[in-house]
């Protein structure tokens, strides 16, 4: 019984020494981690509180346009940005509220929706149907060169055909015909044979004097058209 004695007390004498050596090494390795775990959980919880307060703004947003009640929409994406930036329902918002402004002949509104969208989105394909549309306004009003420098940026491949389209409408309007016909060949050849729009675009270089042939077609992926 002695010698258990002994033996328990030396064991505890090992662990009051290791103690007194890491204890405090260890403490604070089980708060870091802790606290990282504690951070962690704290940033779930507040991303899944901004996505449902984004969710929220975006339907009020949704419903304003449904209604046709351009001010309240404008107003709702101005909530949007300055509360949820960086969220895809506000990038999603950009593109609604813009809309909604154009249909109401508030161009100067859509346009400046539109480019904070380009200067401030994340997700590659929204910015990119974000920058077609931009640059269509941006025609509209004569700004040919913004508008080229507007779709002049990288694009997810998927609207690479539909940039290429986009170049042609601008460059016409310029009346720079042969660069606008090699842009829609380009769009043409990019744009697969199922896609409908393509369509359109042979319509435009038949305009040109251009009818595309199935010798001309090269290999593409299907893409929707962004207007």
């Amino acid at each position: 019984m002695a010698t258990y004695d002994l033996e328990q007390q030396e064991q505890l004498d090992q662990v009051k020494h290791f103690w007194k050596q890491y204890g405090n090494l260890i403490t604070w390795l089980l708060v870091l981690v802790l606290g990282a775990y504690a951070a962690w959980m704290g940033y779930q919880y507040w991303q899944q509180q901004k996505a449902t307060g984004a969710s929220s703004l975006y339907e009020e947003l949704d419903l304003a346009a449904t209604s046709g009640n351009a001010d309240k929409a404008a107003l709702a994406f101005a909530d949007l940005k300055s509360k949820y930036a960086g969220t895809t329902f506000t990038e999603q918002g950009a593109l609604l509220a813009a809309k909604v402004a154009m249909d109401h002949q508030k161009t100067d509104q859509s346009q400046a929706d539109l480019q904070w969208l380009v200067d401030n989105g994340k997700n590659a394909a929204l910015v990119a149907v974000g920058r077609l549309r931009l640059a269509g306004i941006q025609m509209d009003a004569k700004q040919f060169e913004q508008a080229l420098k507007t779709i002049s940026a990288d694009v997810p491949a998927e609207f690479t055909a539909l940039v290429q389209d986009r170049r042609g409408d601008i460059l016409l309007a310029q009346g720079k015909k042969d660069e606008a016909t090699k842009a829609y060949l380009a769009a043409w050849n990019g744009l697969d044979a199922t896609v409908e729009y393509r369509r359109f675009v042979d319509g435009k270089l038949t305009a040109l004097g251009q009818a595309p042939s199935p010798s001309t077609s090269k290999a593409s992926s299907p893409v929707s058209h962004a207007n």
